[in-house]
């Protein structure tokens, strides 16, 4: 029996199309979110980029003018359609952001309490 990537993944991601900026050192790209989860992001991979995997790199997800979700993240995998992010570090207020982001976008009627237990998961 094989055990599809839904249902290995810990953290429940959602499709959300979005502008993420990331930095790493003196370079800033801009990119299209493809999904989001607690633990990280997927993005369509840029034209042009230099992105090292060994250094972090800060993502800011724009959700409106005045309301974006701030992590610090690694480059995980990398290919011609996307790029992965692994979330190392969030602060708060971006966890509530990205937890609301979540919960609207989850079709499950426990959403709330999975999201919540994920939340806490990683935390430890």
């Amino acid at each position: 029996m094989s055990i599809n990537d839904d249902e290995r993944r810990q953290f429940c991601r959602v499709n959300f199309s979005a502008k993420v900026l990331l930095s790493q050192g003196d370079s800033q790209i801009e990119a299209d979110v493809q999904d989001v989860s607690l633990n990280g992001l997927l993005i369509k991979t840029p034209r042009h980029y230099h992105l090292r995997s060994d250094l972090p790199c800060r993502a800011k997800i724009i959700l409106s003018q005045d309301i974006h979700i701030a992590m610090h993240v690694t480059l995980v995998h990398s290919s011609e359609a996307s790029l992965g992010f692994h979330c190392t570090s969030i602060d708060m207020e971006s966890i509530a952001h990205l937890r609301r982001l979540i919960e609207a976008n989850i079709k499950e009627p426990n959403a709330c309490e999975r999201v919540l237990a994920e939340l806490v998961k990683s935390m430890d």
